[in-house]
């Protein structure tokens, strides 16, 4: 049975893809074009990055609150990546879901797979870069990480962009313009079906 209401009045929508891919980017566009869907806010053991603040970008919790959470299962999904806890709250989803809120999750490729396993009526959208190129030119541009760090998001890219046979569509961030106008389309399209 899933974790959440057996019908809610809102739709829910996973967006993941490989660090560096541009999700936060599109998924900000997104709520431009579209600002009635609501965007959870994920959770983490990682520090904060450059001005980030605690409930903006990210909840920022020790290993220890994070693994009480885990264990009273409070979360949507988790997983561990790159070394840090990240995961999903689940009763802010429950309360938007039971509101009629359309709801972005923007998370990891093993936090989607466990979503759909929970909540299989959840739309997955995978944003996938041009090329590994790409994807490490992004990541190295962003000035955030460590050449250890940039070395295992791209190692872990490779495995990410193989399960993305398992989403419902497939966007491909070559033209921001572009992929955002498909990712308004896409998440209108599941939208309007689910309600006519």
């Amino acid at each position: 049975m899933s974790v959440l209401a057996t019908k809610s009045s809102g739709t829910l929508f996973v967006i993941s893809g490989p660090a560096g891919a541009g999700k936060g980017t599109l998924v900000g566009r997104l709520v431009k074009c579209l600002p009635s869907v609501w965007v959870s806010t994920s959770a983490t053991t990682r520090a904060p990055r450059g001005t980030e603040q605690n409930g903006v970008e990210y909840f920022f919790y020790t290993t220890e609150q994070f693994e009480d959470m885990i264990a009273h299962d409070q979360f949507l999904e988790w997983a561990h990546v790159h070394n840090n806890y990240y995961g999903t709250p689940v009763l802010p989803i429950r309360e938007h879901l039971d509101s009629g809120d359309d709801v972005i999750l923007e998370i990891d490729v093993q936090g989607a797979l466990q979503v759909r396993d929970r909540f299989p009526e959840a739309h997955l959208i995978f944003i996938a870069p041009p090329d590994m190129e790409t994807l490490e030119s992004r990541l190295r541009g962003r000035g955030t990480d460590s050449e250890d760090s940039i070395q295992t998001r791209l190692a872990n890219a490779v495995g990410e962009m193989e399960v993305s046979k398992d989403y419902d569509r497939i966007i491909v961030n070559d033209d921001l313009d572009r992929a955002t106008e498909e990712l308004v389309n896409v998440v209108q399209s599941f939208v309007s079906s689910e309600r006519d």
